[in-house]
């Protein structure tokens, strides 16, 4: 495929640098697996000044004795790379037993809205395109949610279920996370090139996640900032689903986990992550 880019680009531009006053005709053929060549043919109009490339396909037996004929080999259709690809920029938010609102026991982990972040990326992929419209990868990547908490509680380490203390300090900041692998399973769909030559994506798929750690961050007068790591009672695996949309290289997504935050029986049951936001490099 990239013997053909390149052939393709130097047919065109090398009819655009030697034109002359008459039409001027050049045919290119590329010849691939068995018998079809690609035949290429570009028309330079001078008086015009426009360039003309034009494509179609044909047997071997149609080619001229004075053509150009150049072999490719057809690019695999299975892939596998590192990439810093579906960067998330967005909000994690919580649902208690299927609502947005925290009941009474659970309200402990109340948290400022627009401060309760999820954020992640990949950095690798392999899949397998099985035309210009359709793909399936899966990738691996690293994903984290913030929760902003309202009250000034400290958890605890090392304890069986979530346990956590009430502080007398005030603090600026109280952010409870959680770092997981994330490893989704992608069904993409795209388009044709547009005219500024982007496609729409849509992509949508199992995710599963492994707990790496989890951490409490606080500043405070009175502490200075203080960072604290533990498991802290989160579902060491979690399962979900997620979808993408986009046009050129970003888009928006959203993600939702069937299982719960934390482990069962280690913290509030019913308790589920949903997160939503911004999306750069598809």
């Amino acid at each position: 495929m990239k013997r053909l880019i390149i052939c393709l680009l130097l047919g065109a531009f090398t009819a655009g640098s030697f034109a002359q006053e008459k039409a001027k005709k050049d045919t290119t053929l590329i010849k691939s697996k068995g018998d079809t060549v690609l035949v290429i043919t570009t028309d330079t109009l001078s008086k015009k000044k426009k360039t003309r490339v034009t494509f179609e396909f044909g047997k071997k037996d149609t080619v001229k004795k004075d053509s150009t004929v150049k072999e490719f080999r057809p690019s695999s259709k299975f892939s596998t790379q590192f990439t810093f690809s579906r960067i998330d920029i967005g909000l994690s938010t919580y649902l208690d037993n299927g609502s947005f609102t925290l009941s009474d026991a659970n309200s402990y982990l109340e948290r400022e809205t627009w401060k309760s972040s999820n954020f992640g990326f990949e950095v690798f992929q392999m899949g397998y395109r099985f035309n210009s419209y359709f793909k399936i990868y899966l990738a691996a990547g690293l994903d984290w949610n913030h929760m902003r908490l309202k009250e000034n509680i400290t958890f605890q380490k090392k304890q069986p279920t979530l346990t956590y203390v009430d502080e007398t300090i005030d603090f600026k900041k109280n952010r409870f996370s959680s770092q997981y692998l994330r490893v989704p399973l992608g069904f993409q769909l795209r388009t044709k090139d547009d005219e500024k030559g982007n496609k729409v994506n849509f992509v949508f798929g199992p995710e599963v996640g492994f707990l790496i750690n989890g951490k409490l961050k606080q500043v405070s007068n009175e502490r200075g900032k203080e960072k604290f790591k533990d498991d802290y009672n989160f579902e060491p695996f979690r399962y979900g689903a997620f979808g993408r949309l986009g046009y050129g290289g970003m888009g928006v997504y959203a993600k939702y986990y069937f299982n719960d935050v934390f482990a069962e029986g280690q913290g509030p049951a019913d308790f589920k992550n949903l997160s939503f936001g911004l999306m750069f490099g598809f």
